[in-house]
């Protein structure tokens, strides 16, 4: 399957941080001028074994990157950030 380069990703993800979780992912992203980065953000379904404040590994089938989970929504989702290459 080929992947043209996107600035959005939602489907399928693995989370992988003290364990390995699959999970749903919405995320989207863009380069930053001010600091010559890529920012990618999103949300993840919630899972018990995710935490605010954890620092994971998010992989999709497009490729993997490093994060941090945050703040949780009124829905149970948990929010990840990252910079520099994205998962998608």
């Amino acid at each position: 399957m080929t992947h043209e380069p996107g600035e959005q990703y939602a489907g399928p993800a693995e989370i992988v941080g003290d364990t390995s979780v699959e999970v749903t992912v919405n995320l989207r992203g863009g380069f930053q001028p001010i600091d010559g980065r890529f920012h990618w953000y999103g949300r993840v379904a919630g899972h018990e074994r995710l935490a605010s404040g954890d620092r994971v590994t998010i992989r999709t089938e497009h490729g993997d990157a490093e994060g941090r989970l945050s703040d949780v929504d009124p829905w149970g989702r948990l929010r990840i950030a990252g910079t520099g290459r994205p998962p998608f």
